[in-house]
């Protein structure tokens, strides 16, 4: 089986003591390919050295908003001298976070605009955090991308996604996908497995969130790329389809949207 992790922070600190590891048992399962997104500028280069000692890890540079504090205006110019430099898959983490308390929703957008209209400039999909905040995720897409010109220019992913299904059907007239991990293994999560259960195969894109997000199975634990497999499993119940066959669609939806080597 051939599966791609859309999402996971594999140079977190908590995998310096097994990253090799992990990665062995995330091939051993079938995840060959890991996005890997940024969360900080002071994360770049050590992000880029992860990437770079370990086959089938492919770098995304962005400024998350859960960092907002460690973020300055430099930044975004660093960012943008970076990704020309580096030309990597896509540009994120980035996006809005109305979740968490003290962050500064307009110093948010201010970042979040700039990482999309980036995105616009260089052809690169987007990597989108959306707490609490889909609908202004949506407004940005919307307003960036007509702003651009070229509104089709602007494409990604929400990952985590945890809105309705009229704000998932909005993005993908977008031309965004959404991404699921851990917490669409939850008996709770009735509202995503009514979504997954009807929503086309081709929005669809697998994730970890690793080490962040652990299934239901491992609640409490460390996350791992590895882990990929159950949230496909779960995902193939609720479609009442082959996993085999989840496996093969959002592995090409994300060779699609990140133009990934094979």
């Amino acid at each position: 089986m051939d599966l791609v992790d859309s999402h996971c922070h594999l140079d977190a600190d908590e995998f310096d003591p097994d990253r090799a590891q992990v990665v062995q048992r995330a091939r051993a399962a079938g995840v060959r390919r890991q996005v890997v997104p940024a969360v900080t500028a002071a994360s770049w280069p050590r992000l880029r050295r992860v990437c770079m000692d370990e086959e089938g890890l492919y770098p995304a540079y962005g400024l998350h908003p859960l960092f907002l504090p460690e973020h300055r205006p430099a930044h975004l110019e660093e960012l943008h001298a970076w990704v020309h430099r580096e030309r990597p898959l896509a540009i994120g983490e980035c996006g809005l976070d109305f979740f968490v308390p003290g962050l500064d929703q307009a110093t948010q957008a201010g970042y979040f605009d700039a990482q999309l209209r980036l995105a616009c400039d260089t052809g690169l999909p987007v990597i989108v955090h959306a707490r609490r905040a889909v609908d202004a995720v949506i407004a940005a897409i919307r307003r960036i991308g007509a702003a651009s010109g070229a509104p089709s220019a602007l494409r990604g992913v929400v990952h985590s996604f945890s809105g309705s299904p009229e704000q998932a059907g909005q993005l993908w007239k977008l031309g965004f996908l959404i991404g699921l991990g851990g917490p669409v293994t939850y008996a709770r999560a009735q509202r995503l497995h009514r979504l997954v259960a009807g929503m086309p195969l081709e929005y669809l894109l697998l994730e970890t969130d690793a080490p962040d997000q652990p299934d239901a199975q491992i609640r409490g634990q460390r996350n791992e790329p590895a882990r990929l497999r159950t949230v496909l499993q779960a995902i193939a119940d609720l479609r009442d389809q082959a996993p085999a066959e989840i496996a093969a669609a959002t592995t090409a939806n994300a060779e699609r949207l990140f133009a990934l080597p094979p």
